[in-house]
């Protein structure tokens, strides 16, 4: 059986920007996301999906960023909730306000699945990485992060990339000389993306 994100038309992304666009705006008036009914879409966006919605300035600069990495609800709902708690719950800026609405740049990252590495060391992650195409996960513990396929934008090299990623998470201190880490499990997945200034995947 294919993946939610295999099984994605085209025409998928325009509707789950407008679903996107529609939480936001529902949550500026109602304070709430909106809830749209699954039975409305087609089979791939009433399936579980895991999806990230970041949220971009007129000027490009980040306003909120939001997602789950397992499916655990129809992905029009994911996207719908993630979408709200990126313009209103990211802890890291204050919420939309209504003149930025229109403004928005809004990125919707549907993720496939995730397939196990078998590595615990940074210095063996890169070796499995395709720059701009795979995004990471990583865990130790209680301690996990990612970095989606958009952040080799900025961090093109992929030494740099694992190396920025085992920051974030702070697993730096667990490392022995050598960069490994007994009990360090990593998944690596590859995404849809949806850009509103195309409305279409990418």
């Amino acid at each position: 059986m294919p993946s939610v994100t295999e099984a994605l038309a085209p025409g998928a992304g325009r509707e789950l920007l407008a679903v996107a666009r529609e939480s936001i705006l529902h949550g500026l008036s109602q304070g709430v996301p909106s809830s749209p009914d699954p039975a409305d879409y087609d089979h791939p966006l009433q399936a579980p999906g895991a999806s990230f919605v970041t949220l971009r300035s007129a000027g490009g600069d980040l306003r909120g960023c939001i997602g789950h990495l397992e499916a655990h609800r129809p992905l029009v709902l994911d996207v719908a909730g993630n979408a709200f708690s990126a313009a209103f719950l990211d802890p890291r800026f204050s919420p939309v306000n209504e003149a930025e609405f229109t403004q928005l740049d809004i990125h919707i990252s549907v993720l496939g699945p995730s397939e196990p590495l078998p590595a615990d060391a940074w210095r063996d992650l890169p070796s499995y990485l395709q720059p701009g195409h795979h995004g990471l996960i990583i865990q130790l513990g209680s301690r996990r992060a990612t970095f989606l396929p958009a952040v080799w934008a900025q961090l093109p090299e992929a030494q740099e990339f694992v190396a920025a990623l085992y920051r974030k998470a702070g697993l730096e201190a667990f490392a022995d000389a050598s960069g490994r880490i007994t009990g360090l499990s990593a998944w690596v997945y590859t995404v849809h993306e949806i850009h509103s200034q195309t409305s279409a995947f990418s």
